[in-house]
């Protein structure tokens, strides 16, 4: 079963990235050719996804005005009025009237190939499936997971080096009750006095706790997170591979 929809979380400027991001938000760096937007759009068309929602914040009118040059696929933007104060629980609320079918969730900061995309549906079985890469070793920065045989048992930052055996790479599926496990999770978290402060991913490892999450794992594929500028020539690298 394919999934047709898809939810991009880019409402943040990437100030780690300046002053790269002085003024534009870093989905639209440009690599290769192409802006890190278009590289995801890119992948996710090529896997027959054509709904598309980005949630933007930090100069919305560049990020809509790009988005409008896109051919071929349906694109909307929501706006997270309080990008500056909240982190991407905020963005996944405000794209909380998306989440009524299956989905894929992408961070914005994200570059995969269609290929990455293609496995994540094809062997996302469960309601909830977290895209993984195994490495030797993970850093403070690192998104890390637990898992035992398939299964999610943990993710976040402060997992001890003992705990983790997978990263998350910033995208994930929901299917079948996964859109409404997540939604109400979403929910219930934006209520507490943290609110608008959490990782949406603390939601998921609230929902490993009780219900199955799986996950995909990439080992050996080509990814890049863009975050650092030592990430931007690595993306250019990357992204030239792929347009080569």
């Amino acid at each position: 079963m394919t999934i047709k929809r898809a939810i991009i979380l880019s409402a943040g400027q990437g100030s780690r990235l300046l002053p790269l991001t002085q003024d534009q938000p870093k989905c639209l760096i440009p690599f290769s050719g192409k802006t890190l937007i278009e590289w995801q759009i890119a992948s996710l068309a090529a896997n027959g996804i054509d709904d598309i929602a980005v949630v933007t914040g930090f100069r919305t009118e560049k990020v809509e005005a790009a988005l409008t040059a896109i051919p071929g696929v349906g694109i909307r933007t929501l706006f997270n009025p309080f990008f500056k104060v909240a982190d991407n629980l905020g963005s996944c609320w405000i794209a909380r009237g998306e989440m009524d079918r299956d989905f894929i969730i992408l961070n914005g900061d994200t570059l995969v190939s269609p290929g990455i995309v293609a496995k994540l549906i094809a062997e996302s079985s469960e309601g909830i499936t977290v895209t993984v890469d195994i490495k030797d070793a993970y850093d403070a920065d690192d998104m890390k997971v637990h898992r035992e045989g398939g299964r999610l048992m943990a993710i976040g930052k402060r997992l001890t080096a003992e705990e983790s055996n997978a990263e998350s790479i910033g995208m994930l599926a929901f299917r079948g009750n996964g859109p409404r496990l997540f939604l109400a999770m979403v929910e219930a978290m934006m209520r507490t006095p943290e609110g608008v402060q959490n990782w949406y991913l603390k939601a998921i490892n609230a929902i490993a706790s009780e219900a199955v999450v799986g996950t995909v794992s990439i080992e050996g594929m080509e990814w890049a997170e863009v975050d650092f500028p030592a990430d931007v020539e690595a993306a250019t690298a990357l992204t030239a591979k792929w347009t080569a």
